[in-house]
Protein backbone atom coordinates (compact mmCIF):
# COMPACT_ATOMS: atom_id res chain seq x y z
CA UNK A 1 0.00 0.00 0.00
CA UNK A 2 1.55 3.40 -0.90
CA UNK A 3 0.79 6.57 0.97
CA UNK A 4 2.04 10.01 0.56
CA UNK A 5 3.52 12.27 3.06
CA UNK A 6 2.54 16.29 1.29
CA UNK A 7 4.81 18.91 2.13
CA UNK A 8 3.19 21.79 3.52
CA UNK A 9 3.52 25.17 4.72
CA UNK A 10 3.67 24.66 9.12
CA UNK A 11 2.83 27.47 11.05
CA UNK A 12 4.56 25.58 14.64
CA UNK A 13 6.77 22.50 13.81
CA UNK A 14 6.11 20.38 17.00
CA UNK A 15 7.49 17.30 18.31
CA UNK A 16 6.37 13.67 16.68
CA UNK A 17 3.25 13.04 18.08
CA UNK A 18 1.37 16.13 18.70
CA UNK A 19 -0.86 18.58 17.05
CA UNK A 20 0.70 20.19 12.78
CA UNK A 21 -0.92 23.21 12.31
CA UNK A 22 -1.50 23.55 8.38
CA UNK A 23 -2.65 26.91 6.87
CA UNK A 24 -4.19 26.33 2.75
CA UNK A 25 -3.11 28.12 0.15
CA UNK A 26 -4.63 31.69 -0.04
CA UNK A 27 -5.06 31.81 -3.83
CA UNK A 28 -8.18 29.26 -3.92
CA UNK A 29 -10.01 27.66 -0.66
CA UNK A 30 -9.83 23.98 -2.43
CA UNK A 31 -6.28 23.86 -3.75
CA UNK A 32 -3.16 23.57 -1.69
CA UNK A 33 0.01 25.25 -2.60
CA UNK A 34 4.21 24.24 -2.00
CA UNK A 35 6.01 27.19 0.03
CA UNK A 36 8.81 27.41 0.79
CA UNK A 37 9.08 26.61 4.58
CA UNK A 38 7.94 23.03 4.90
CA UNK A 39 8.36 20.15 7.04
CA UNK A 40 8.15 16.11 6.21
CA UNK A 41 6.64 13.49 8.75
CA UNK A 42 7.50 9.95 8.53
CA UNK A 43 5.22 7.36 10.12
CA UNK A 44 6.64 4.34 11.84
CA UNK A 45 8.33 1.36 9.28
CA UNK A 46 8.23 3.37 6.12
CA UNK A 47 11.15 5.06 4.38
CA UNK A 48 10.96 7.47 1.65
CA UNK A 49 11.50 5.74 -1.56
CA UNK A 50 10.29 8.17 -4.33
CA UNK A 51 9.52 11.89 -4.98
CA UNK A 52 6.94 13.06 -7.76
CA UNK A 53 5.25 16.66 -8.50
CA UNK A 54 1.76 16.85 -8.95
CA UNK A 55 -0.93 19.91 -10.08
CA UNK A 56 -4.14 18.98 -7.78
CA UNK A 57 -7.06 20.83 -7.25
CA UNK A 58 -10.51 19.01 -5.96
CA UNK A 59 -8.96 15.93 -7.15
CA UNK A 60 -8.11 17.13 -10.76
CA UNK A 61 -4.82 18.14 -12.83
CA UNK A 62 -4.36 21.60 -13.29
CA UNK A 63 -0.96 22.72 -14.86
CA UNK A 64 -1.22 26.07 -12.76
CA UNK A 65 -0.84 24.99 -9.40
CA UNK A 66 2.50 22.88 -8.20
CA UNK A 67 2.56 20.78 -5.62
CA UNK A 68 5.52 17.84 -4.30
CA UNK A 69 4.32 15.30 -2.92
CA UNK A 70 6.77 12.29 -1.33
CA UNK A 71 5.61 8.35 -1.28
CA UNK A 72 6.33 6.14 1.35
CA UNK A 73 5.91 2.38 0.65
CA UNK A 74 6.01 -0.04 3.33
CA UNK A 75 9.85 -1.94 4.27
CA UNK A 76 10.09 -4.96 6.70
CA UNK A 77 12.67 -3.09 8.85
CA UNK A 78 10.86 -0.68 11.62
CA UNK A 79 12.12 2.17 13.10
CA UNK A 80 12.01 2.01 16.81
CA UNK A 81 12.22 4.47 19.34
CA UNK A 82 13.73 3.50 22.25
CA UNK A 83 13.68 5.42 25.55
CA UNK A 84 17.16 5.68 27.74
CA UNK A 85 17.87 3.55 30.46
CA UNK A 86 16.96 3.56 33.72
CA UNK A 87 14.62 6.29 33.00
CA UNK A 88 10.66 6.77 33.31
CA UNK A 89 8.73 9.34 31.48
CA UNK A 90 8.05 11.52 35.22
CA UNK A 91 11.97 11.89 35.20
CA UNK A 92 11.92 10.90 38.91
CA UNK A 93 11.34 7.34 38.85
CA UNK A 94 14.32 4.62 37.52
CA UNK A 95 14.31 1.24 36.92
CA UNK A 96 16.70 -1.23 38.33
CA UNK A 97 17.42 -4.34 36.45
CA UNK A 98 19.46 -7.34 36.03
CA UNK A 99 23.13 -6.31 34.57
CA UNK A 100 24.46 -8.79 32.27
CA UNK A 101 25.74 -11.92 33.74
CA UNK A 102 28.36 -13.56 31.69
CA UNK A 103 28.44 -14.96 28.38
CA UNK A 104 27.73 -18.47 29.54
CA UNK A 105 25.16 -17.73 31.69
CA UNK A 106 21.78 -16.66 30.50
CA UNK A 107 19.38 -16.23 33.20
CA UNK A 108 19.26 -16.63 36.92
CA UNK A 109 17.28 -17.09 39.86
CA UNK A 110 16.39 -14.14 41.54
CA UNK A 111 17.46 -15.43 45.03
CA UNK A 112 16.60 -12.68 47.83
CA UNK A 113 15.85 -8.73 48.32
CA UNK A 114 18.35 -6.93 50.33
CA UNK A 115 16.05 -3.44 50.85
CA UNK A 116 11.80 -3.28 51.26
CA UNK A 117 10.45 -1.18 49.13
CA UNK A 118 10.29 2.60 51.40
CA UNK A 119 13.77 2.31 52.15
CA UNK A 120 16.42 5.11 51.11
CA UNK A 121 19.35 3.31 49.13
CA UNK A 122 22.41 4.90 47.55
CA UNK A 123 24.00 4.96 44.46
CA UNK A 124 25.45 1.49 43.50
CA UNK A 125 23.80 0.10 46.65
CA UNK A 126 23.21 -3.76 46.30
CA UNK A 127 19.23 -4.14 46.58
CA UNK A 128 19.14 -8.29 45.43
CA UNK A 129 20.64 -11.03 44.64
CA UNK A 130 20.63 -13.41 41.74
CA UNK A 131 22.20 -16.59 42.07
CA UNK A 132 22.91 -18.39 39.04
CA UNK A 133 24.92 -21.98 38.28
CA UNK A 134 28.39 -20.39 38.95
CA UNK A 135 28.40 -17.20 41.21
CA UNK A 136 25.42 -14.68 42.73
CA UNK A 137 25.35 -11.54 41.64
CA UNK A 138 23.88 -8.12 42.80
CA UNK A 139 21.39 -5.78 41.48
CA UNK A 140 22.57 -2.41 42.05
CA UNK A 141 20.38 0.57 42.26
CA UNK A 142 21.62 3.45 39.12
CA UNK A 143 20.45 6.28 41.29
CA UNK A 144 20.14 7.36 45.02
CA UNK A 145 16.66 7.62 46.06
CA UNK A 146 13.75 5.48 47.37
CA UNK A 147 12.46 1.68 46.75
CA UNK A 148 8.96 2.16 45.71
CA UNK A 149 7.99 -1.25 44.64
CA UNK A 150 9.31 -4.55 43.48
CA UNK A 151 8.24 -5.87 40.26
CA UNK A 152 9.95 -9.14 40.36
CA UNK A 153 9.06 -11.72 43.50
CA UNK A 154 11.92 -14.12 44.78
CA UNK A 155 12.39 -17.24 43.57
CA UNK A 156 11.52 -16.14 39.61
CA UNK A 157 13.95 -17.47 36.64
CA UNK A 158 15.39 -13.56 35.63
CA UNK A 159 17.19 -13.16 32.47
CA UNK A 160 20.02 -9.46 31.98
CA UNK A 161 17.76 -6.29 31.34
CA UNK A 162 14.32 -7.74 33.62
CA UNK A 163 13.20 -5.14 35.56
CA UNK A 164 13.29 -6.09 39.38
CA UNK A 165 12.78 -2.76 41.02
CA UNK A 166 11.42 0.76 40.63
CA UNK A 167 12.77 3.67 42.64
CA UNK A 168 12.05 7.39 43.32
CA UNK A 169 15.06 9.72 43.01
CA UNK A 170 12.90 12.54 45.65
CA UNK A 171 11.03 10.06 47.50
CA UNK A 172 8.08 11.69 47.37
CA UNK A 173 4.35 10.07 47.74
CA UNK A 174 6.21 6.79 48.67
CA UNK A 175 4.14 4.84 51.36
CA UNK A 176 5.78 2.03 53.91
CA UNK A 177 5.13 -1.01 52.97
CA UNK A 178 5.67 -2.37 56.45
CA UNK A 179 3.17 -1.28 58.10
CA UNK A 180 0.44 -2.37 55.88
CA UNK A 181 2.20 -5.58 56.11
CA UNK A 182 1.91 -5.39 59.67
CA UNK A 183 -2.19 -4.21 59.32
CA UNK A 184 -2.56 -7.22 57.17
CA UNK A 185 -1.31 -9.72 60.01
CA UNK A 186 -3.37 -8.37 62.25
CA UNK A 187 -6.75 -9.89 61.16
CA UNK A 188 -4.90 -12.95 61.61
CA UNK A 189 -5.03 -13.34 64.68
CA UNK A 190 -9.19 -12.96 64.68
CA UNK A 191 -8.92 -16.46 62.81
CA UNK A 192 -8.29 -18.68 66.00
CA UNK A 193 -10.81 -16.27 67.86
CA UNK A 194 -13.52 -17.78 64.89
CA UNK A 195 -12.48 -21.03 64.74
CA UNK A 196 -12.59 -21.34 68.83
CA UNK A 197 -16.24 -20.19 68.22
CA UNK A 198 -16.87 -22.92 65.58
CA UNK A 199 -15.34 -25.38 68.46
CA UNK A 200 -17.56 -24.38 70.99
CA UNK A 201 -20.82 -26.13 69.26
CA UNK A 202 -18.89 -29.30 68.30
CA UNK A 203 -17.92 -29.23 72.25
CA UNK A 204 -21.96 -29.40 73.08
CA UNK A 205 -22.41 -33.09 71.79
CA UNK A 206 -20.16 -34.08 75.36
CA UNK A 207 -23.46 -36.02 76.74
CA UNK A 208 -22.89 -38.72 73.41
CA UNK A 209 -19.23 -39.42 74.62
CA UNK A 210 -20.64 -40.67 78.21
CA UNK A 211 -23.10 -42.84 76.49
CA UNK A 212 -20.22 -44.55 74.93
CA UNK A 213 -19.26 -46.24 78.71
CA UNK A 214 -22.23 -46.96 79.11
CA UNK A 215 -21.90 -49.58 76.11
CA UNK A 216 -19.07 -51.83 77.13
CA UNK A 217 -20.28 -54.02 74.41
CA UNK A 218 -16.87 -52.47 71.89
CA UNK A 219 -14.44 -54.26 73.84
CA UNK A 220 -12.55 -55.55 70.38
CA UNK A 221 -11.65 -51.72 69.40
CA UNK A 222 -8.79 -51.30 71.74
CA UNK A 223 -6.41 -53.52 70.10
CA UNK A 224 -6.24 -51.90 66.44
CA UNK A 225 -5.15 -48.72 67.61
CA UNK A 226 -1.63 -49.89 69.34
CA UNK A 227 -0.79 -51.12 66.30
CA UNK A 228 -1.15 -47.83 63.99
CA UNK A 229 0.19 -46.20 66.61
CA UNK A 230 3.19 -48.05 66.31
CA UNK A 231 3.60 -48.11 63.14
CA UNK A 232 3.29 -43.63 63.26
CA UNK A 233 6.10 -43.71 65.62
CA UNK A 234 8.20 -45.35 63.07
CA UNK A 235 8.12 -43.26 60.30
CA UNK A 236 9.87 -39.90 60.97
CA UNK A 237 7.97 -37.28 62.12
CA UNK A 238 6.86 -34.52 59.52
CA UNK A 239 7.16 -31.33 61.66
CA UNK A 240 11.14 -31.83 62.52
CA UNK A 241 11.80 -31.94 58.70
CA UNK A 242 12.40 -28.95 56.24
CA UNK A 243 12.48 -28.99 52.71
CA UNK A 244 14.47 -26.21 50.83
CA UNK A 245 14.96 -25.80 47.51
CA UNK A 246 18.43 -26.61 46.25
CA UNK A 247 20.18 -23.38 45.14
CA UNK A 248 21.20 -22.95 40.87
CA UNK A 249 24.96 -23.18 42.08
CA UNK A 250 24.35 -26.85 44.16
CA UNK A 251 22.14 -27.85 41.29
CA UNK A 252 25.06 -27.28 38.55
CA UNK A 253 27.39 -28.80 40.92
CA UNK A 254 25.34 -31.58 41.30
CA UNK A 255 24.85 -32.20 36.90
CA UNK A 256 28.64 -31.63 36.55
CA UNK A 257 29.45 -34.31 38.88
CA UNK A 258 27.69 -36.66 38.19
CA UNK A 259 28.07 -35.96 34.53
CA UNK A 260 31.72 -36.83 35.33
CA UNK A 261 30.95 -40.20 36.41
CA UNK A 262 29.29 -40.82 33.51
CA UNK A 263 31.16 -39.69 30.90
CA UNK A 264 34.89 -40.58 31.91
CA UNK A 265 36.54 -43.81 33.09
CA UNK A 266 37.38 -43.10 36.80
CA UNK A 267 40.39 -44.57 38.45
CA UNK A 268 42.02 -43.18 41.01
CA UNK A 269 45.67 -44.16 42.03
CA UNK A 270 47.24 -42.84 45.67
CA UNK A 271 51.00 -42.13 47.09
CA UNK A 272 52.01 -40.58 50.42
CA UNK A 273 54.15 -37.95 50.97
CA UNK A 274 57.00 -36.81 53.95
CA UNK A 275 56.19 -33.43 54.77
CA UNK A 276 59.57 -32.83 56.61
CA UNK A 277 61.37 -30.82 53.94
CA UNK A 278 58.62 -28.85 52.88
CA UNK A 279 57.30 -27.79 56.38
CA UNK A 280 61.02 -27.05 56.94
CA UNK A 281 61.11 -24.91 54.43
CA UNK A 282 58.16 -23.27 55.21
CA UNK A 283 59.31 -22.48 58.77
CA UNK A 284 62.73 -21.02 57.69
CA UNK A 285 61.47 -18.54 55.45
CA UNK A 286 58.16 -17.35 56.18
CA UNK A 287 59.11 -13.94 58.18
CA UNK A 288 61.29 -13.09 55.71
CA UNK A 289 58.74 -13.98 52.89
CA UNK A 290 55.78 -11.83 54.61
CA UNK A 291 58.18 -9.16 54.50
CA UNK A 292 59.62 -8.95 51.37
CA UNK A 293 56.29 -9.99 49.29
CA UNK A 294 53.57 -9.16 51.60
CA UNK A 295 51.43 -12.64 51.87
CA UNK A 296 52.29 -16.08 53.94
CA UNK A 297 54.02 -18.78 52.21
CA UNK A 298 51.66 -21.77 52.34
CA UNK A 299 51.70 -25.53 51.38
CA UNK A 300 49.41 -24.92 48.09
CA UNK A 301 52.14 -23.06 46.38
CA UNK A 302 54.17 -25.72 46.74
CA UNK A 303 51.78 -28.50 45.26
CA UNK A 304 50.98 -25.82 42.63
CA UNK A 305 54.62 -25.82 41.29
CA UNK A 306 54.91 -29.68 42.08
CA UNK A 307 51.84 -29.97 39.53
CA UNK A 308 53.79 -27.60 36.89
CA UNK A 309 56.29 -30.17 36.97
CA UNK A 310 54.50 -33.29 36.64
CA UNK A 311 52.72 -31.84 33.84
CA UNK A 312 55.52 -30.60 32.32
CA UNK A 313 57.22 -33.81 32.08
CA UNK A 314 53.75 -36.03 31.53
CA UNK A 315 51.55 -33.56 29.48
CA UNK A 316 48.84 -36.14 28.61
CA UNK A 317 47.59 -35.81 32.14
CA UNK A 318 47.05 -32.12 30.46
CA UNK A 319 45.13 -33.20 27.76
CA UNK A 320 41.72 -33.77 27.26
CA UNK A 321 39.30 -35.85 24.84
CA UNK A 322 37.06 -34.33 22.18
CA UNK A 323 35.48 -36.50 20.07
CA UNK A 324 38.01 -38.76 18.65
CA UNK A 325 40.83 -36.38 19.14
CA UNK A 326 43.47 -35.63 22.00
CA UNK A 327 43.65 -32.08 22.54
CA UNK A 328 47.39 -30.97 23.96
CA UNK A 329 47.15 -27.55 25.94
CA UNK A 330 50.74 -26.27 25.31
CA UNK A 331 49.77 -24.20 28.55
CA UNK A 332 48.96 -24.80 32.56
CA UNK A 333 46.02 -23.50 34.10
CA UNK A 334 45.91 -25.05 37.73
CA UNK A 335 42.28 -24.77 39.28
CA UNK A 336 41.75 -24.53 43.01
CA UNK A 337 38.64 -25.88 44.87
CA UNK A 338 37.61 -23.85 46.98
CA UNK A 339 34.68 -24.34 49.73
CA UNK A 340 32.27 -21.95 49.81
CA UNK A 341 28.79 -21.47 52.23
CA UNK A 342 27.10 -21.34 48.76
CA UNK A 343 28.80 -24.39 47.69
CA UNK A 344 32.15 -25.31 45.54
CA UNK A 345 33.77 -23.05 43.41
CA UNK A 346 36.94 -23.61 41.57
CA UNK A 347 38.80 -20.41 40.48
CA UNK A 348 41.74 -20.43 38.25
CA UNK A 349 45.76 -19.65 38.51
CA UNK A 350 46.40 -18.56 34.95
CA UNK A 351 49.93 -19.90 33.48
CA UNK A 352 50.48 -20.97 36.30
CA UNK A 353 54.25 -22.41 35.22
CA UNK A 354 55.45 -19.00 34.50
CA UNK A 355 54.56 -18.01 38.08
CA UNK A 356 56.62 -18.45 41.31
CA UNK A 357 55.97 -19.09 44.85
CA UNK A 358 54.57 -15.75 46.15
CA UNK A 359 52.83 -14.80 42.66
CA UNK A 360 51.04 -18.34 43.26
CA UNK A 361 50.36 -17.09 46.98
CA UNK A 362 49.37 -13.97 46.32
CA UNK A 363 46.80 -14.93 43.62
CA UNK A 364 45.17 -17.86 45.48
CA UNK A 365 45.27 -15.54 48.63
CA UNK A 366 43.15 -12.45 46.06
CA UNK A 367 40.69 -15.35 44.55
CA UNK A 368 39.49 -17.52 47.98
CA UNK A 369 39.06 -14.17 48.76
CA UNK A 370 36.57 -13.26 46.44
CA UNK A 371 34.72 -16.50 46.71
CA UNK A 372 34.32 -16.46 50.21
CA UNK A 373 32.26 -13.58 49.51
CA UNK A 374 30.76 -13.94 46.46
CA UNK A 375 32.26 -11.09 44.72
CA UNK A 376 34.23 -13.72 41.90
CA UNK A 377 33.25 -13.73 38.21
CA UNK A 378 32.67 -16.04 35.86
CA UNK A 379 36.23 -15.35 34.19
CA UNK A 380 37.75 -15.96 36.83
CA UNK A 381 36.38 -19.62 36.90
CA UNK A 382 36.62 -20.53 33.88
CA UNK A 383 38.58 -23.16 31.70
CA UNK A 384 41.61 -24.41 33.82
CA UNK A 385 43.48 -27.43 32.73
CA UNK A 386 44.23 -29.64 35.87
CA UNK A 387 42.52 -29.35 39.67
CA UNK A 388 43.83 -29.64 43.29
CA UNK A 389 41.83 -30.40 45.64
CA UNK A 390 42.63 -29.67 49.34
CA UNK A 391 40.86 -31.70 51.83
CA UNK A 392 43.27 -32.05 54.20
CA UNK A 393 42.12 -28.53 55.59
CA UNK A 394 38.77 -30.15 56.47
CA UNK A 395 40.68 -32.39 58.21
CA UNK A 396 40.20 -35.67 55.48
CA UNK A 397 42.62 -38.99 55.42
CA UNK A 398 41.74 -40.10 52.52
CA UNK A 399 39.47 -38.99 49.45
CA UNK A 400 38.71 -40.36 45.80
CA UNK A 401 38.24 -36.62 44.29
CA UNK A 402 36.00 -36.59 40.98
CA UNK A 403 37.11 -34.82 37.86
CA UNK A 404 36.12 -31.42 37.11
CA UNK A 405 35.13 -31.66 33.30
CA UNK A 406 36.23 -30.87 30.66
CA UNK A 407 39.54 -32.10 32.80
CA UNK A 408 41.20 -35.16 32.76
CA UNK A 409 43.06 -35.50 36.05
CA UNK A 410 42.25 -34.03 39.66
CA UNK A 411 44.84 -34.03 42.35
CA UNK A 412 43.79 -34.69 46.43
CA UNK A 413 45.91 -33.50 49.15
CA UNK A 414 44.67 -35.00 52.97
CA UNK A 415 45.96 -33.81 56.26
CA UNK A 416 49.22 -34.43 57.46
CA UNK A 417 49.43 -37.04 60.32
CA UNK A 418 52.88 -38.00 62.43
CA UNK A 419 52.97 -41.58 61.52
CA UNK A 420 56.01 -44.17 62.12
CA UNK A 421 58.37 -44.23 59.19
CA UNK A 422 61.39 -46.26 58.73
CA UNK A 423 64.58 -43.75 58.00
CA UNK A 424 67.94 -44.92 57.76
CA UNK A 425 67.08 -48.33 59.39
CA UNK A 426 65.07 -46.20 62.27
CA UNK A 427 61.68 -46.08 62.71
CA UNK A 428 60.98 -42.33 63.49
CA UNK A 429 57.43 -40.05 63.17
CA UNK A 430 57.39 -38.08 59.85
CA UNK A 431 54.67 -35.55 58.97
CA UNK A 432 53.18 -37.62 55.86
CA UNK A 433 49.97 -36.69 53.87
CA UNK A 434 47.93 -38.92 51.24
CA UNK A 435 47.59 -37.81 48.10
CA UNK A 436 45.34 -39.24 45.21
CA UNK A 437 45.06 -38.86 41.71
CA UNK A 438 41.25 -39.38 39.69
CA UNK A 439 42.36 -39.86 36.38
CA UNK A 440 40.11 -40.40 33.21
CA UNK A 441 41.51 -44.48 31.94
CA UNK A 442 39.64 -43.64 28.43
CA UNK A 443 43.18 -41.02 27.87
CA UNK A 444 45.92 -41.84 30.40
CA UNK A 445 47.27 -45.46 31.22
CA UNK A 446 47.93 -46.64 35.01
CA UNK A 447 51.53 -46.17 34.24
CA UNK A 448 51.63 -42.24 33.64
CA UNK A 449 49.25 -41.91 36.60
CA UNK A 450 51.89 -43.52 39.01
CA UNK A 451 54.63 -41.17 37.28
CA UNK A 452 52.79 -38.32 38.17
CA UNK A 453 52.41 -38.89 41.73
CA UNK A 454 55.61 -39.99 41.79
CA UNK A 455 57.01 -36.60 40.26
CA UNK A 456 54.49 -34.80 42.65
CA UNK A 457 56.07 -37.00 46.05
CA UNK A 458 59.61 -36.08 44.45
CA UNK A 459 59.21 -32.58 44.15
CA UNK A 460 57.48 -31.85 47.47
CA UNK A 461 59.63 -33.81 49.55
CA UNK A 462 63.07 -31.95 47.96
CA UNK A 463 62.04 -28.89 46.67
CA UNK A 464 65.66 -28.51 45.46
CA UNK A 465 64.63 -30.43 42.34
CA UNK A 466 62.78 -27.30 41.38
CA UNK A 467 66.12 -25.03 41.80
CA UNK A 468 68.27 -27.56 39.83
CA UNK A 469 65.21 -29.10 37.47
CA UNK A 470 65.89 -32.34 38.13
Amino acid sequence: MIWGTIRRKVASSQVLGQAWKVRHGVSAPSCYRAVPKEALLIGKGYECVQSASYHIVLGNCVPALSRETTSLCQTESLIRLSNRSFSSDSGDLVEAVVPFMGESITDGTLATFLKKPGDRVAVDEPIAQIETDKVTIDVVSPEAGVIKEFVAKEGETVEPGVKIAIISKSGEGIEQVAPSEQADAQPEPTKPKESAEKQVPKAEPAPVKDAQPKTKAPSPPPPPPPKHTASELRLPPKDRERRVPMTRLRKRVAIRLKDSQNTFALLTTFNEIDMTNLMKLRSDYKDTFVEKHGVKLGFMSGFVKAAVSALEQLPIVNAVIDGDDIIYRDYIDISIAVGTPKGLVVPVVRDAGSMNFAQIEKEINTLAKKAADGSISIDEMAGGTFTISNGGVYGSLLSTPIINPPQSAILGMHSIVNRPMVVGGNVVPRPMMYIALTYDHRLIDGREAVFFLRRIKDVVEDPRRLLLDV
